[in-house]
């Protein structure tokens, strides 16, 4: 038996990197809220750490009856049943150390969880100076981007004169947080102390040119623990503000038709075997389980191109979470929403 665990705390923990964090209060009602979302990729037998399972269980199959899809009935457990469970391995949302030490404290086997050697190692390929390596890496004609690692506030005035419009983002940061946008030439005393503030907490600040967006996507891929990464689907997702807001569900062939009215598939293609071979390559065996890569097309002089790596998320996505509950008939095309309504729900509906 498989223990599946929702920890969307998890960006945020690692930028913490301590075994005693507490989560801000979102990512407690996230948790809370949609902890049954592991059940959407669970296999049978598997259990689901909850809250509340019986709330679990019915939203759960509100979220399956809803999205149309079949998906086997997992057992869901609150922290109170798992010394009597017979587990054998454990897949979070993502590995940190606030959630190994909550994981030993609830009386899971350490010799189930990683080591703290190994988060730390999660914790690096989870800088987004890695998500630039890759990037500077991709050779695809038709692409764009670029990003710089700065750790002094000097460096950061330096990249400013000469690229008047500048994305700044912490190292560490989730769905939005940790990200600000430089769009004139002077900073104000607001992002002053930001900057200084993250220079402090996380050492660096990466730096990107800002570029005229016409439309987020991303692409969806798992490595396994020989150092091969395996391309699982496209992600199409919204964003308002850098935070996420819901996914595109719709089987590979619709979604490729849907990006085929902005660019050739052959350039999909060329862009998905780039990030295969450099990722697993830079990999190796430091990282095995879910990840994804988000993108954008952007509109430079009248031509859309596209930044093939805006970011990599070292750990299980909400695009996953789409291609778990998307459908496989080419005619049905539905989108899946987060919203706030007093708590957190995920609703899907057909569009």
């Amino acid at each position: 038996m498989k223990l599946h665990v929702f920890n969307p705390e998890h960006d945020l923990a690692l930028a913490a990197h301590r075994s005693n964090f507490t989560a801000p209060h979102a990512g407690r009602a996230l948790r809370v809220d949609l902890g049954f979302l592991p059940a959407c990729w669970a296999e049978q037998g598997d259990a689901v750490l909850v809250e509340d399972a019986a709330s679990a269980r019915i939203r759960f199959h509100r979220l399956s009856a809803g999205a149309k899809k079949h998906l086997p009935d997992p057992l869901f457990v609150t922290k109170n049943d798992l010394s009597g469970l017979e587990i054998d391995g454990v897949e979070p949302w993502g590995w940190d150390l606030a959630l190994r030490a909550q994981l030993l404290r609830y009386g899971v086997k350490e010799s189930l969880l990683p080591t703290t050697d190994e988060i730390e190692e999660i914790r690096k390929l989870s800088h987004r100076s890695f998500s630039a390596r890759v990037l500077h890496e991709i050779n695809v004609s038709g692409t764009i981007g670029d990003a710089y690692l700065c750790t002094t506030f000097d460096e950061i005035e330096e990249k400013l004169a000469k690229h008047p419009r500048l994305v700044l983002k912490a190292p560490w940061s989730s769905s939005g947080r940790g990200i600000r946008f430089l769009l004139s030439a002077e900073m104000t005393p607001s992002l002053r102390g930001w900057v200084k503030n993250t220079l402090r907490a996380q050492g660096s600040v990466m730096i990107e040119p800002y570029y005229n967006k016409v439309k987020d996507f991303g692409m969806e891929f798992f490595a396994d623990e020989t150092g091969q990464v395996h391309y699982l689907g496209l992600s199409l997702f919204h964003t308002a503000n850098g935070a996420y807001t819901g996914n595109i569900l719709a089987s590979e062939e619709v979604k490729r038709e849907m990006l085929s009215r902005y660019i050739s598939l052959d350039f999909l293609c060329a862009v998905q075997e780039s990030l295969t071979s450099i990722i697993g390559r830079l990999l190796g065996s430091k990282y095995h389980g879910p990840l994804g890569v988000d993108m954008m097309m952007v509109k430079v002089d009248g031509e859309v191109l596209v930044h093939p790596c805006v970011e990599i998320n070292m750990r299980r996505t909400m695009g996953h979470t789409a291609l778990s509950l998307s459908p496989t008939n080419d005619a049905v095309k539905r989108v899946m929403r987060i919203s706030l309504e007093g708590h957190y729900k995920m609703r899907t509906r057909k569009i």
